[in-house]
């Protein structure tokens, strides 16, 4: 089974794609963990990748897509895997069908995790980080014991400018005007399911199990959506 993940930033795909990757024994492979890999081991597409993010820039699709391609071409990723984030980008999504159907293999489906921007301006502007060990908090929904101080090592608390509400906003905007043409392009080719990513993570969680194992049921993919997700 391949699937993709997509959403915006702070809608939940990471940790409903940690979960449904290690419970299907699926290969998860995320672009910002590769990214970093690639970077802290110095490789040449890395040490080219770090100098666009140590500038504040988005990595061109090139580099993206041929570091893609060097991970499918390793030993182990032959089965079944789950990508999140990627592909972000109309030409990353068709190399990937170029990848994919090389080795003979396609896409059972893409999970669009859809949440209105005020509900992740609030999810992502509530959250807290430790300046001395990194452990993260947030206001609402993880509150350490004592404001503005660390539970694990008495830190100071601080908020990341990047999740500074009008940061978060611009950030939305960006993701939004980016992956427009992507959302037009599963679409188009039946692949792409809304998941209502607004809901309590145990609700969300339950959404993609039963669409998940509809598609195992119906390979087809003439599975009705169940309640909460929608075929596109």
């Amino acid at each position: 089974m391949r699937l993709v993940f997509l959403g915006p930033p702070g809608a939940g795909k990471g940790t409903q794609a940690t979960v449904q990757a290690e419970k299907r024994a699926l290969h998860y492979i995320a672009t910002g963990d590769e990214l970093r890999k690639a970077i802290a081991a110095g490789t040449p597409l890395g040490e080219q990748a770090k100098a666009y993010t140590d500038s504040g820039q988005l990595v061109p699709d090139d580099l993206i897509i041929e570091l893609f391609k060097d991970l499918l071409g390793k030993p182990g990723s032959e089965g079944g895997a789950l990508f999140d984030g990627f592909p972000r980008t109309l030409p990353q999504a068709e190399a990937l069908d170029r990848m994919l159907e090389e080795g003979g293999k396609t896409l059972d489906a893409v999970f669009y995790f859809d949440v209105i921007d005020e509900a992740v301006v609030h999810r992502l502007s509530g959250r807290r980080v430790c300046r001395r060990c990194g452990a993260t908090y947030h206001v609402v929904y993880k509150a350490p014991r004592q404001e503005g101080v660390c539970d694990k090592c008495g830190g100071e608390l601080y908020q990341r400018d990047d999740d500074l509400p009008e940061t978060v906003r611009n950030r939305l905007r960006v993701y939004q005007a980016q992956t427009a043409a992507l959302l037009d392009y599963y679409r188009d080719r039946g692949l792409l399911v809304r998941i209502d990513a607004g809901k309590a993570i145990d609700d969300v969680g339950q959404m993609l199990d039963d669409a998940i194992d509809a598609l195992g049921d119906h390979s087809d993919h003439t599975g009705g959506p169940a309640a909460g997700q929608e075929r596109l």
